[in-house]
């Protein structure tokens, strides 16, 4: 993350964040390097989890290898650029369990905020998995806080998955008073269910200019009750509810949430005629990041069985036993789990992804019909492997020939009998109005590689330079060569 012009040390200076998965937080002057300060922020007495620690039943997370060793601070965090604080969610762990607080921190010196940090804790009346009496409880060791956070009218809000489907978990939603740290929201989207990880690939919480909140949950309970157990082999057994429609337990959905009172309301949604093929076939819905498109009623998603859904995000439309009833589907194959990434050029607007094994993708956003059409692509030789390509644009306005799609995504197969590995990554830009025309991309000087890849960190632009966040144990910065 990136704040400019801040009062720190001598001056004002463009500040560089980066919060890793040690639960340290850096700030290092964005322009030549100068640390400004660190900070670690695990509980005293305690350690960050770690990939052993988290070990699932399904073979691709056992053990969990596509991790660098610690599992701390995850989620991107959020910064209120006028309380000068930065959100951020980290987890500690010793002999006795597991804990995740939620901190607020003065960007200026890592201080804590007055009422800083908060132990994240949580409960809904449910029958769902892992209740106690009628309670589902927040789980602080099996619930992982995957996507960015989110700062919305006075809210910090705080979405949670799994850990590679180790159970019992489900889906939450927190949002925290941004001045108090008081706890105000708590949603649970399978309180009478399982499961319904909110994870996106990693990006953030999307949200409207009137308060509303949209995410896309992954596999789970759908309607009401209607239990899914996965096997070792990633399948599993599910059977049908008699009314899908029932909001009470929303999983395999795309979902408007609108605040009220001491939780979120389902104000729309989209569940996929298919969802329970989808939660029988580990193909969740919830994992591409998902986004609005700017100055439009338009909802951008995708499933990991590689289908795409356009929706208006004010009419989603449902469910429907007989057809899906949202404004476009665009059919694939290829796993979504990517972020997406939008261009409004001059005259022009696209929608770009990268998904697993495929090429880079583009898609003209038509604003009259309100509908995507696929327009170029691009193929390298060696395409992302494992997850599909994190992007970011970049540009000067809407100015002609200034939008630049930058690409980072891991290299290389899978490996170590099998399972997801750490592996090289690249970062390649391309022009915005057409990606079939690579500019550049990281490895063709050796001074420039990548090293290895984080996994759903999109490249960070601003001020003329482009930062990668690794798992080499650096932020490599590329800009304009003299």
């Amino acid at each position: 993350m990136i704040a400019g012009n801040l009062p720190i040390g001598s001056g004002r200076h463009n500040v560089v964040f980066i919060a890793a998965v040690g639960n340290s937080v850096y700030a290092y002057d964005a322009d030549n390097g100068k640390q400004y300060w660190k900070n670690n922020y695990t509980e005293k007495g305690m350690r960050p989890p770690n990939s052993t620690d988290l070990t699932s039943p399904v073979w691709w997370c056992n053990p969990y290898t596509d991790f660098r060793y610690n599992i701390g601070i995850v989620g991107t965090p959020v910064i209120d650029s006028v309380a000068q604080t930065m959100y951020f969610v980290a987890r500690s762990c010793n002999s006795n369990g597991f804990v995740q607080y939620l901190h607020a921190v003065n960007i200026l010196t890592g201080a804590e905020q007055p009422g800083s940090p908060v132990k994240i804790e949580a409960s809904v009346p449910g029958t769902g998995d892992g209740n106690a009496n009628g309670v589902v409880s927040f789980n602080p060791k099996l619930n992982n806080q995957r996507q960015g956070l989110l700062l919305l009218n006075g809210v910090v809000y705080i979405s949670f998955s799994s850990h590679c489907d180790l159970n019992p978990y489900h889906g939450w939603i927190l949002g925290y008073d941004a001045r108090t740290l008081e706890q105000r929201i708590v949603y649970n989207d399978t309180p009478n269910g399982e499961n319904g990880g909110i994870w996106e690939s990693g990006m953030g919480i999307a949200a409207d200019k009137q308060g509303n909140i949209y995410v896309t949950t992954g596999n789970g309970t759908v309607g009401r009750g209607n239990l899914y157990t996965e096997t070792s082999n990633g399948t599993g057994e599910n059977t049908p509810n008699p009314d899908p429609t029932d909001l009470t337990d929303r999983g395999e959905s795309a979902l408007k949430l609108t605040p009220s009172g001491a939780t979120l309301k389902i104000s729309s949604y989209f569940t996929p005629t298919n969802y329970l093929d989808l939660n029988i076939n580990d193909l969740d819905y919830g994992v591409m990041g998902t986004l609005l498109i700017p100055n439009s009623n338009r909802y951008f998603t995708g499933c990991k069985d590689g289908s795409l859904y356009l929706l208006d995000k004010d009419n989603m439309g449902g469910y429907s036993g007989s057809g899906n009833q949202n404004r476009q589907t665009i059919p694939g194959s290829a796993t979504l789990r990517c972020q997406p990434a939008y261009y409004g050029g001059n005259g022009v607007e696209y929608v770009y992804l990268w998904p697993e094994q495929e090429p880079l993708q583009s898609y003209l956003f038509n604003r009259a019909s309100g509908m995507l059409t696929y327009g170029a692509s691009f193929s390298p030789v060696s395409a992302p492997m494992d997850f599909g390509g994190v992007l970011s644009v970049s540009s000067k306005g809407s100015a002609s020939g200034t939008g630049i799609v930058w690409a980072c995504y891991k290299l290389n197969a899978l490996i170590h009998n099998g399972y997801y590995s750490v592996n090289h990554g690249i970062l390649r830009a391309f022009d915005a109005n057409d990606v079939s025309k690579e500019l550049w991309n990281s490895d063709q000087v050796k001074g420039d590689v990548v090293g290895d890849w984080a996994k759903f960190c999109s490249p960070t632009i601003a001020n003329g330079k482009v930062y990668v966040a690794t798992f080499s144990n650096q932020v490599v910065v590329y800009g304009l060569k003299k």
